[in-house]
Parts: structure tokens; C-alpha cells; sequence
């Protein structure tokens, strides 16, 4: 990963600026990260003049009109456009979040679209995502059982326990939630983070899930679990409104009733 992080005492100056097209008159401005690794050069800001009058809603379909009409170079991903891949995820004007949910008329005055915060980058606002999606396989994401499989029949629960896992599955794993978090910004090489942790409850909150005790004790840890200090900037900036402060809260009372 390090052939992604910074140029030495690197400072992101002010690039190029892209003026809107001759006589359009509904223009707004648009400010993006630049940055390629193998180029040497420190990031840069660029700006491009968009007329809004042929321009979708969303901050994704500026982006789009940028790629598509203005600089072919700009690198970003996306892919559902609907809020239910997440790959669209980055800061747009200090907050994270989807690109493709976030409407223009959301945002005031000019936009300011950087990457996700801290982590390292492959390309303009292409965060890479290796580390995220390693811890992500470590909380072991599916369903742990001893007992044998029901003979030509799926594993059933209530209504009820079903009920308990709402608010978890939802989880899309675009990270918002964690590169939004101080204590994962420091230590996201040993604190496994809002979401990987929140895909962690999901499944200890899964009645048919036996293996409860083991992955409490792949959880207890210093690190893993216990850098949350629940300020809750993941809550808050989760494009599908799910709560990992509480997912993590719950995951402490389940460490601290066992003890008992």
C-alpha cells in the first residue's frame, strides 16, 4: 500500500479551472481532488463550471457530465447509481456519503468532492479499500453453525429473532461509517472499525448462528473492539441511516454479561 500514500510533505495546491460553456447561464462550480500516484506531483484541487441546465440532479451525474464531456482522466467509481452498492462513496463538501444519493440541491454553493478521509489512494477519488475489506473477512461475514443442517429444509426463526437483525443487514459496506472515524483514522490497522464491527453484531444478533461464543473472543481485544469511544460520527454520516454506535454498544454488553 505505501506506492498509494502521499508524496513527502505533499500539500494539495490549486489545479486547473474549467470554465462552463459559452452562454450557459445556470453554472455552478465544482471543486475535485486530484491525485496520481505515478505522476510524482503533490494533489491538486481542479475546478470545472458545470451548466446545470444540462446536468442531472445528483452529484454523481456531475461527476459523469465531467468524465463524459470535460476530462476524460478524472477516475472515480460507481455502479448502481441507486444507494445500494456503495461504491460511489466519498466526501462532498465535509461530510461522507453516496454521490449518487446526494442531490445537488442539497448542497450549497460550490461543491467540494475529496475521497473518503484517510486512507490511502489509488487514484483522484479512488480510496483503496484492501485493509477494509480484509477486516471485513475477519469477523467471518456468514452464518457459523455445529448442529446438522435441517434435512431438505432451511434453517427457520421467528418472526421475532428476525426482527433483530433489521438495522445490520442493511449494511451496503461502503465505509462511509469508518473513514469517518477518528479512532479507526489512527489505529485501522488494529481497530476493525464502525462497519466491520456493526457486520459483526449482524451476525451475533442471528438466532441461527451458534458460534456466539467464539466470535465474542475473536472480538475481545484492546483494539479490535474497544478504540470506540461513541462519538458517533459513523451514525451520522451513514447514507442508509443504520446505527453502528449502537451495533458496537451492544457487542460491549454482551462482553461484560458473560463475565457476570
Amino acid at each position: 500500500m505505501a506506492k498509494f500514500t502521499l508524496p513527502k510533505n505533499s500539500k494539495v495546491t490549486k489545479g486547473k479551472h474549467v470554465p462552463a460553456p459559452e452562454g450557459a447561464s445556470n453554472v455552478r462550480r465544482f471543486n475535485v481532488y486530484r491525485y496520481n500516484p505515478d505522476s510524482g506531483e503533490n494533489p491538486r484541487m481542479d475546478s470545472y463550471d458545470l451548466d446545470m441546465d444540462k446536468c442531472g440532479p445528483m452529484v454523481l451525474d456531475a461527476l459523469i457530465k465531467i468524465k463524459n464531456e470535460v476530462d476524460t482522466t478524472l477516475t472515480f467509481r460507481r455502479s448502481c447509481r441507486e444507494g445500494v452498492c456503495g461504491s460511489c462513496a466519498m466526501n462532498i463538501n465535509g461530510t461522507n456519503t453516496l454521490a449518487c444519493t446526494l442531490a445537488l440541491d442539497d448542497v450549497k454553493g460550490d461543491v467540494a468532492i475529496h475521497p473518503l478521509p484517510h486512507m490511502p489512494i489509488i487514484k483522484d477519488l479512488v480510496p483503496d479499500m484492501s485493509n477494509f475489506y480484509a477486516q471485513y473477512e475477519s469477523i467471518e461475514p456468514w452464518l457459523k453453525t455445529t448442529s446438522p443442517d435441517p434435512a431438505g429444509k432451511e434453517r427457520l426463526q421467528s418472526h421475532e429473532d428476525r426482527t433483530k437483525i433489521d438495522g445490520l443487514y442493511e449494511c451496503i459496506l461502503c465505509a462511509c461509517c469508518s473513514t469517518s472515524c477518528p479512532s479507526y483514522w489512527w489505529n485501522s490497522d488494529r481497530y476493525l472499525g464502525p462497519a466491520a464491527l456493526l457486520q459483526a453484531y449482524r451476525w451475533i444478533a442471528d438466532s441461527r448462528d451458534e458460534m456466539t461464543g467464539e466470535r465474542l473472543d475473536d472480538l475481545e481485544d484492546p483494539f479490535r473492539l474497544y478504540r470506540c469511544h461513541t462519538i458517533m460520527n459513523c451514525t451520522n454520516v451513514c447514507p442508509k441511516g443504520l446505527n453502528p454506535a449502537k451495533a458496537i454498544a451492544e457487542i460491549k454488553k454482551l462482553m461484560v454479561e458473560r463475565q457476570i
